[in-house]
């Protein structure tokens, strides 16, 4: 079956970026750039009567940024699916985006294939960070104890926090004093509760429910 065609939005202040990321997309079969906005306002104007699959979302812009964009796009068009783009440096912000609902980051130097990468992840429902960002995060994370997931038991709770913070299963285990089987099989408990389906996402789940901060 031939893939629908994917419609991208493109949210930057940066002209430069929006039309090289567009000459990029535009030579790649099945992505469309249907619409581009300079800034958060120009984006929720346009956004009532727009058709499109993924926006790409920067966080840095004059006047409204990319969390409250991303808030008030989502109140009105809840099944949006937002990519952040950033630079390195701007790991701070990355909280208030999850938060305000994007389901995928990306540096703004990432390849191509990256990028094809992440606008497949998210329009499957999936959540996306990419490789170089995650790495930068792991040593951020930490755990916040005053705000438990009734979900998940203690043990999967610590265990979530290890992963978010970029451990193997061998290496949780390992810190833990306990099994790797035993390590494998909480993981797999962790994804099906949380309906995460890799460590990108999973990431998202723990900062979006205050398990861990960055």
């Amino acid at each position: 079956m031939e893939k629908k065609e994917c419609r991208i939005v493109l949210v930057d202040d940066h002209s430069l970026f929006r039309n090289g990321l567009r000459g990029l997309l535009d030579r790649c079969e099945g992505y469309r750039v249907v619409a581009e906005a300079a800034s958060g306002e120009e984006f929720l104007a346009l956004l009532p009567g727009l058709e499109t699959d993924v926006v790409f979302m920067d966080f840095s812009m004059p006047g409204i940024d990319g969390a409250r964009t991303t808030e008030r796009a989502l109140a009105q068009r809840p099944e949006l699916k937002i990519i952040t783009l950033s630079m390195f440096g701007d790991e701070s912000y990355y909280q208030r985006m999850v938060q305000a609902g994007a389901r995928g980051f990306l540096l703004k130097d990432s390849d191509i294939s990256d990028v094809l990468q992440a606008i497949d992840t998210v329009e499957a429902g999936g959540s996306y960070f990419s490789p170089q960002l995650l790495s930068s995060l792991a040593g951020r994370m930490h755990a916040r104890e005053d705000a438990p997931d009734e979900q998940l038991s203690e043990r999967e709770r610590e265990i979530l926090v290890a992963v978010c913070r970029g451990l193997s299963n061998q290496e949780i285990a390992d810190e833990l004093f306990i099994s790797k089987r035993t390590v494998d099989k909480h993981r797999a408990n962790i994804l099906e509760k949380t309906g995460c389906k890799n460590t990108a996402s999973l990431v998202v789940y723990a900062i979006r429910h205050g398990i861990v901060d960055i």
